[in-house]
């Protein structure tokens, strides 16, 4: 049986592995003659923690216009080099986990996500756990984790 997709959600953050699921996912709404969702997610606990719940508007302000104007040039991107036009980006507050699994496909009826493996270094996804592997196990809808570039060829690590 094929399945074809309708709606499909690619959270970004600004890694590398989520600008190839994006990619990725391009293609496949492209075939599938898809609408795609580009979702940003602000961590909102990172700020309980670091702040002691006092962050000021501003800053919150200013973490959003960037995180627009990152989205911004994604689909621009996308527009000018697959002329690929039916995408929305969105930006929501939140824990990334329990949002991209549950709450914006339920309220925008994605039928897939397709999510880069991480974008975490080691540390980070001992400390707060991989978005990745929560969502893959308890998203509502069909995930496909991408590992591979555009071309089914793991991207070159690049020394740091």
């Amino acid at each position: 049986m094929l399945q074809e997709y309708r709606n499909i959600l690619v959270p970004v953050d600004g890694s590398k592995e989520a600008e190839l699921a994006l990619a990725k996912a391009v293609e496949v709404a492209k075939r599938n003659e898809a609408h795609l969702d580009v979702l940003d997610v602000l961590a909102t606990q990172q700020f309980e923690v670091s702040y002691s719940s006092f962050v000021d508007g501003d800053v919150i302000y200013k973490m959003s216009e960037d995180v627009k104007t990152y989205l911004d040039k994604l689909v621009t991107k996308i527009e000018q080099d697959s002329d690929f036009h039916d995408i929305d980006i969105h930006i929501r507050f939140g824990n990334p986990k329990i949002v991209i699994a549950r709450d914006f496909p339920q309220e925008h009826k994605n039928d897939l996500i397709m999510i880069g493996a991480t974008g975490l270094n080691a540390v980070e996804r001992m400390l707060i756990g991989s978005v990745a592997s929560y969502v893959n196990r308890m998203a509502i809808a069909d995930v496909l984790v991408v590992k591979t570039n555009i071309d089914n060829k793991l991207p070159k690590k690049t020394k740091k």
